[in-house]
């Protein structure tokens, strides 16, 4: 008897730095994964940044190269990648510059322009729900490639987010997505749902692309064969939803890593100056809410900190990974080295930066004052994105999902929330697998993706762990 191969659905999930092809079956269990790391090249002013003719090439070899294994049968195909990056192409479709680096400097005299034209930078970043980030804010991007390079500007059909130009390579068809352009990019008025003014003024419109549901799908012929393809979607969008498939209930995720980034698709409150001001912003989901969002530095403090607490006390870093928590020692850090909240509830540096290492009897009693304090300020975050909505659950995912120290602080500081510690496996991937699902698999969409470990403070100040 002959086997059938495996329907499944290929996930290019592409980040700054690893780049990874996934096989989905229609379980959603991983069956088949390859990943690749590319070294920078750099653009005209020397800048750092991705070598896009070589993630153009891999992605389509990849792309050749699954649909040849004999055990699967590749379905559909999507795209989740890092955003602000926006690559312009011409009428036949190829790019006209490099991919630039969303970390490259925005000239202060383009700045100056800007807002001398289009007024307050407070008002602007109200409007577009974007902090002032420079190149972070994708349609300052497309402004200096207007003002800096005309005359590759006049040749520019598109500029397309990259998750939309991954998707172009394969169907041909330009598209704008909600999540893309719902990410800081200084684009998007989230009152007037439409378009900023400004880009109107610039005569910008007609160079962004038709704006298409996140659902959508081409049919699509590559090498001979029929395949259903995404537009695409924004990463930190892409990683939401599998708890938004899994949960009804209303939630916050807080995904930790470099930066701690709580997402509450729940809160559709608009944003206050005063939340912008303290790093907040919003994303849109790819079902066209608004999500509302704030960030913390903390993964990288923590690094930093703890680091600095292994050398003065002649440990190896490694330690601190699996640190058990010790009840008693909050309470007696909490008496002896109290911390004060902002009483205007901003988001400050966190403390430990600025604290003598002496004060402290040992490693373990600096190390838990480091996650106190990260604490203090990860509050203070999580905050500014609570007030719209009654949350039930706090998911924690990424690294401090797996630091114990981290969870339990985390559990006495919201005894009334189930806060849990949550692992997917591959969660931006999988959400821009379950984006479409209903145009590849016909089962329903399965329970179970996600596991969770729920902490929970008992009588005594102890805490537990169920799982």
């Amino acid at each position: 008897m002959i086997k059938q191969p495996q329907p499944v659905i290929a996930i290019f999930d592409i980040g700054k730095t690893n780049k990874k092809l996934f096989l989905f079956d229609d379980d959603y269990k991983i069956v088949h994964e390859r990943c690749v790391k590319f070294d920078e090249i750099t653009d005209e002013d020397g800048m750092p940044c991705e070598d896009l003719a070589r993630l153009r090439q891999w992605v389509t070899i990849s792309l050749q190269d699954a649909l040849s294994l004999p055990d699967f049968e590749i379905k559909a195909v999507n795209f989740a990648t890092y955003g602000a990056s926006l690559v312009y192409i011409d009428e036949q479709g190829a790019p006209l510059t490099q991919l630039y680096n969303y970390l490259k400097p925005f000239p202060d005299e383009l700045k100056e322009r800007f807002y001398s034209t289009y007024g307050d930078e407070d008002q602007l970043a109200e409007q577009t729900a974007s902090p002032a980030l420079g190149s972070l804010n994708s349609g300052f991007q497309l402004y200096r490639f207007k003002h800096e390079q005309p005359e590759l500007f006049e040749r520019m059909q598109y500029a397309l987010h990259l998750p939309q130009y991954m998707s172009y390579l394969l169907t041909a068809k330009p598209a704008t997505d909600m999540t893309s352009i719902g990410c800081h990019t200084a684009l998007w008025n989230f009152a007037d749902d439409q378009y900023h003014d400004w880009i109107y003024a610039e005569g910008l419109e007609d160079k962004l692309a038709p704006i298409l549901p996140g659902d959508k799908i081409f049919d699509t012929t590559f090498h001979d064969h029929n395949i259903k393809t995404g537009i695409g979607l924004h990463d930190s969008s892409s990683a939401l939803i599998p708890y938004l498939v899994s949960f009804n209930e209303p939630f916050v995720l807080l995904s930790t890593g470099t930066w701690n980034i709580c997402l509450n698709p729940f809160d559709h409150t608009p944003l206050t100056a005063e939340a912008l001001h303290n790093d907040c912003l919003n994303y849109i989901q790819y079902e066209g809410l608004p999500v509302k969002a704030s960030r913390l530095f903390a993964g990288h403090e923590c690094e930093v900190q703890t680091q600095r607490i292994a050398k003065h006390f002649g440990q190896s870093a490694d330690k601190y990974q699996n640190i058990a928590f010790d009840t008693d020692l909050v309470n007696q850090l909490n008496k002896k080295v109290p911390v004060e909240a902002d009483q205007n509830g901003n988001v400050n540096p966190i403390a430990f930066n600025d604290r003598d290492l002496e004060q402290f009897a040992n490693d373990i009693e600096a190390y838990h004052q480091l996650l106190i304090d990260i604490m203090q300020q990860q509050t203070a975050s999580i905050k500014w994105v609570m007030n719209g909505a009654p949350v039930k659950h706090i998911f924690v995912d990424g690294g401090f999902s797996k630091n114990r120290v981290f969870m339990q602080l985390m559990s006495m500081a919201y005894p009334d929330i189930k806060v849990c510690a949550a692992s997917v496996a591959q969660a931006t991937a999988l959400g821009a697998a379950l984006s479409i699902h209903q145009h590849w698999n016909s089962k329903p969409q399965p329970n179970g993706l996600i596991a969770i470990k729920q902490y929970s403070v008992i009588a005594d100040d102890a805490i537990k762990m169920t799982t």
